[in-house]
């Protein structure tokens, strides 16, 4: 921000939220359009990753007979590994080009047009799934996984752009989590959906791919009847009728008029700015410290040992002397703790704050490779260390939702104004994306190498965020975004006075 509007968002940075009545739950309007933006966004995402688990040997066994039908003989192990993989790994790619273009729509169509916009792609994937088996086409599966990977890497980027946005600034935490709860539910949602019970079948197998139509299609009747993002519309499109519909709808009438003034000052303040593209972004030495924050917290999230305890799961439930068939069971366990932690995290951010939760989730994951470690190399050494091997896998879990899973998203949301939030959403997703891929492709490959000390990796990326977070990142609970901004550039002024005075100690010296 120039110089020259320090002196009018005073009034906004000096304000104190302790005079001011703040109300104790959010507007019924906003919370369901919050969850109207969640059934089809990072909900997909979710749903995706865990659903694409049950129907494994069927699948299997589908391209086996395709190969057959086709060739007259049976496929090799590796070409069925490698097909296998295309269709499971191809959705990180879609996610990694959704995430890209995600940013650069939700500032020509909106985050709200963008949202409904999307759920082409996840309808478009669920036919394309859908019709694999009845065609006798396997390649079908690839190009849907990609299609349903485009949807999430869009989700993912714009709905919390959209939740960040509509959100007061008493609730945008708990909106926040929104992106969080979503994402985990999906993954509950996969996986009871996945039991053999329901759609886990040999015969029922594309009909459970091909319900990732189901949210896209209740989006479609649900998240019209609810508004635009405020600030989109005053800040971007400059329609101030339009932003005032919206908070009445949103806020109510008695609450939307101190939120109107903070996105007013915020636009004056932005009004010689343009939306800045990734690469200005990159490039802009004013929120260098907020871009590298994001992008730390964004590797962390896939690098930090979540993805690899889901893929070790099975393995630590088979060590435990659980048998194979109830497996899935305690997985789905997995799953409700997950989402039971968003839930939680979700009550405490606006009371506990982002830092306390997000530097806390990384301490307990830091103990829990450290007892991973452990459990690991002394397996054999009595019958109830397997049992604290599997105890370990959910206090793992719980340790990441109540976090990192939940907090690093409202971050990216809050550490950035109206101008630099799309890009910074879009670098941050693309190395998200990134770093999932990285980790799918390169940890078994490290199980191989380091066996049980693998998880010693994990253990260095989980210290190292612990003791960034506390040093670099501020506590943003109940700061407008502006405030946040100006407490970065208070941060950077503090550090080149010392810089500066030290200089001039040095030289008398």
């Amino acid at each position: 921000m120039p110089k020259e509007f320090t002196d009018e968002f005073q009034p906004l940075l000096i304000k104190d939220f302790s005079e001011k009545k703040r109300p104790k739950l959010p507007n019924r309007s906003l919370v369901l359009a919050a969850c109207a933006a969640c059934i089809g966004g990072t909900f997909q995402y979710g749903y995706n990753i865990s659903v694409i688990n049950a129907p494994t040997t069927h699948v299997l066994n589908f391209i086996n007979q395709t190969w057959i039908t086709r060739f007259q003989t049976d496929i090799s192990t590796n070409v069925l590994t490698l097909l296998w993989s295309s269709i499971v790994s191809i959705f990180t790619i879609g996610g990694l080009v959704g995430v890209t273009v995600g940013g650069t729509l939700s500032m020509k169509l909106g985050r709200k047009g963008t949202l409904l916009a999307n759920n082409a792609f996840a309808i478009t994937a669920a036919l394309l799934m859908g019709l694999s088996y009845p065609t006798g086409y396997f390649e079908l599966l690839i190009i849907g996984r990609f299609f349903i990977g485009l949807n999430a890497g869009i989700g993912l980027c714009v709905q919390p752009l959209y939740l960040g946005e509509i959100a007061p600034t008493a609730f945008r935490g708990a909106m926040g989590m929104g992106t969080s709860i979503s994402i985990t539910l999906g993954i509950l949602a996969g996986q009871v959906v996945g039991l053999k019970e329901l759609l886990g079948r040999e015969e029922s197998w594309p009909i459970l791919l091909a319900t990732t139509c189901v949210p896209a299609f209740l989006q479609l009747m649900i998240l019209p009847w609810f508004p635009e993002s405020p600030r989109y519309l005053l800040i971007d499109k400059g329609d101030s009728e339009g932003c005032k519909k919206a908070l009445k709808q949103l806020h109510s009438v008695s609450r939307c008029e101190g939120e109107r003034e903070e996105i007013e000052k915020e636009k004056r303040g932005l009004a010689d700015f343009r939306a800045k593209t990734p690469w200005e972004l990159l490039s802009d030495r004013s929120v260098r410290v907020q871009l590298l924050t994001v992008v730390l917290l964004n590797m962390a999230q896939q690098l930090n040992g979540i993805n690899a305890i889901y893929f070790y799961a099975n393995y630590l439930f088979t060590q435990s002397g659980i048998p194979a068939e109830r497996i899935p069971y305690v997985t789905l366990g997995c799953g409700a703790c997950e989402l039971l932690t968003a839930l939680t995290c979700g009550i405490l951010i606006d009371r506990l704050g982002r830092k306390v939760l997000i530097m806390g989730g990384y301490a307990l994951m830091s103990i829990c490779c450290i007892l991973f470690t452990l459990t690991l190399s002394y397996q054999s050494a009595s019958p109830i260390v397997p049992y604290l091997s599997m105890a370990c896998v959910f206090a793992f879990i719980l340790s990441f939702g109540l976090g990192p899973g939940g907090v690093t998203n409202i971050l990216t949301t809050e550490l950035f104004t109206q101008t630099t939030r799309p890009a910074a959403y879009m670098i941050a997703g693309s190395l998200n994306w990134l770093s999932f891929f990285f980790i799918s492709m390169v940890f078994p490959f490290v199980v191989v190498g380091l066996e049980q000390f693998c998880f010693i990796v994990f253990l260095a990326i989980c210290a190292c965020m612990t003791l960034y977070i506390y040093f670099v990142v501020p506590e943003t609970k109940n700061k407008t975004f502006v405030e946040i901004q100006n407490e970065f550039k208070s941060s950077k002024k503090a550090h080149i006075v010392d810089e500066t005075t030290m200089k001039e100690l040095l030289s008398h010296m």
